[in-house]
């Protein structure tokens, strides 16, 4: 407990204030882990120097101090060539040895600096006259300091006129900063060359290569445009854009390059063409473009029109294989050899169309293109149920073995959807532990209705995981963990279910022993056949479901995936996290 405080006074320091503070804090039993913490963050000796120095900075600042000179910076070099001059004592070569170190230097250099009030950069004059033809007209002579960033300012030709017209301002640029230049403005002259009959192309060239100031001459638009208010719009971005490929964007160098998974936040949609926006968890302020939605589908279907671009909806992967995915123990499991069966009759709910391996000649009207998918961050509250934890796994990964673990060690939190079976329930086994048994013609009732997520058939028996087996588990807020192929996540990507997707894949070597993984993860007797058969199955899947993916787990070996996935688990329940907006606004 904190005993009463004697009384500070207005000038009583921090320093002292934290030290009378500290004295005071006397732990009780109810409170005594966290005032023994209080205590000692009170007594770092690092606090305590802080509000020292703070306090010092704060009598200098009441002394409103004005520099002793203006030039301490040469005074030192002069000191310095002094001492150099004649024979120095140990003292005197401690001194030098000072004075010519780096951050010495640098320190004098920022006094200078504030001493002299030099903070702005040094602009050219004014022109002293203005071109005569331009007198009925109101120019503007805007000054814009820019370093190696750019400019921030697109440009477009009007058809109608000729006229090079400003046609965006990206947020958080130099032009933006500044105020001085807007949409519409008429751009007349760059560092006084006229470039009214230079191609925008050429006149992007010269405001990027241009350093230091350059100098606009412009004639304002009739009505400058109001700043619009940065939105709040956050996008996943489901493919992946490099400016500098893009022969469509306005300025390839204001262009914002991105990965598939990025989030985006979208500061303007102002134009129906490119967008504005930030990279999430970028240090940069400044805005860039990324292609609209709309532009984007409409030159993908352009694409797969003329045959440039195949069916993002169907792709040649071959019938997903399950080797390492089937349970491997007497809880609700398959044993031995005969697993192989089963994996090659699993299939998926009828309702699907085709297979993946099928060729497709898809219409390009009526095709669903990734491009972004706006999401929110969102976490868990008290009452709510547990988010679903998805594991995806390609060959080799042993999804299965790794999902039983996590629940072995935690079995009141991790919770197993027990799957459905057609086959005869054994002595030893347990309705609703090991499997819920059913007849074969509920099962197929089941199936028709839509129930299971995947199911399969092994030795004439029928197997399933369904959506019911789920909701129970997280009814009793637990949370459930699935491993299942990819395509099931077309169901299982729900708002009921809020599923946190992590893909699992071993780290294998090639022949050559270059890394796209260790060999530790990985059986003896593998063959170079099995390898590149497991760095297909990754890569295929990455490629056809990586963008719904929200965790890669390199499997090393058993035990360190295992602990790195417990501390994604913990992540997922306590930490926000990326969802699609849809799974929360209702």
């Amino acid at each position: 407990m904190i005993d009463a405080m004697p009384i500070v006074s207005a000038s009583t320091g921090l320093h002292e204030t934290l030290a009378l503070l500290t004295s005071q804090l006397h732990p009780d039993a109810n409170h005594k882990e966290d005032l023994v913490f209080l205590k000692d963050v009170f007594s770092e000796k690092s606090i305590g120097y802080l509000m020292k120095i703070h306090e010092k900075l704060k009598q200098y600042e009441k002394q409103s101090p004005t520099p002793v000179l203006h030039s301490a910076s040469y005074l030192a070099e002069d000191l310095a060539e002094e001492l150099q001059n004649g024979p120095m004592e140990e003292d005197e070569r401690e001194l030098l040895l000072l004075l010519s170190t780096p951050h010495i230097k640098a320190v004098l250099s920022a006094h200078d600096t504030v001493a002299q009030k030099k903070f702005d950069p040094v602009l050219p004059p004014l022109p002293d006259d203005l071109d005569d033809d331009l007198e009925e007209e109101s120019v503007k002579i805007v000054r814009l300091v820019k370093n190696k960033e750019p400019l921030g300012a697109t440009i477009r030709r009007d058809e109608a006129t000729g006229a090079v017209i400003v046609a965006r301002i990206m947020r958080g640029g130099a032009a933006d900063r500044s105020g001085l230049v807007h949409v519409g403005d008429e751009l007349r002259e760059v560092n006084g060359n006229l470039i009214t009959h230079k191609r925008p192309d050429e006149i992007s060239q010269i405001l990027s290569q241009s350093q230091g100031s350059i100098t606009l001459k412009i004639i304002p638009a009739v009505a400058e445009e109001d700043k619009l208010k940065e939105s709040r719009v956050y996008l996943r971005a489901l493919f992946e854009y490099t400016p500098f490929e893009d022969k469509a964007t306005p300025c390839q160098e204001a262009g914002l390059p991105f990965k598939r998974g990025d989030i985006l936040q979208v500061v303007s949609q102002e134009d129906a063409t490119w967008w504005q926006a930030k990279r999430v968890g970028d240090c940069n302020l400044r805005a860039a473009l990324v292609p609209s939605t709309q532009f984007q589908e409409r030159r993908l279907r352009y694409r797969m029109k003329i045959g440039s671009l195949p069916s993002p909806m169907s792709p040649k992967v071959p019938p997903y294989d399950r080797a390492e995915r089937e349970d491997c123990d007497s809880k609700g499991a398959l044993n031995g050899k005969d697993i192989a069966s089963l994996r090659r009759s699993f299939r998926h709910r009828k309702d699907r169309q085709g297979s993946p391996g099928e060729p497709s000649t898809p219409d390009a009207n009526h095709v669903e293109f990734l491009i972004y998918e706006e999401v929110t961050q969102y976490c868990p509250r008290p009452g709510e149920r547990p988010r679903l934890i998805v594991l995806i796994g390609s060959l080799g990964a042993r999804v299965t073995e790794l999902k039983q673990k996590v629940i072995a060690e935690n079995p009141r939190r991790y919770g197993l959807a027990v799957p459905h079976t057609t086959r005869a329930r054994k002595s030893h086994e347990r309705e609703g532990v090991e499997y819920h048994f059913i007849s074969k013609a509920a099962f197929e009732a089941d199936v028709q209705n839509g129930r299971f997520i995947e199911y399969g058939e092994y030795k004439e028996n029928l197997y399933g995981t369904s959506l019911e087996s789920i909701h129970r588990v997280l009814d009793q807020n637990k949370v459930c963990l699935v491993d299942v192929q990819p395509e099931a996540l077309k169901t299982l990507r729900a708002a009921e279910f809020k599923p946190y997707i992590i893909f699992v894949r071993p780290r294998i070597y090639d022949s050559q022993r270059k890394q796209f993984g260790s060999a530790s993860s990985l059986s003896v007797g593998i063959t170079e056949e099995d390898l590149q058969e497991m760095k297909q199955s990754a890569e295929r899947i990455d490629e056809c479901y990586g963008q719904w993916v929200d965790y890669v787990l390199l499997k090393e070996d058993p035990v360190s995936a295992l602990a790195e996935l417990q501390v994604i688990l913990e992540r997922v329940q306590m930490e926000p996290q990326w969802v699609p907006v849809c799974w929360v606004r209702r």
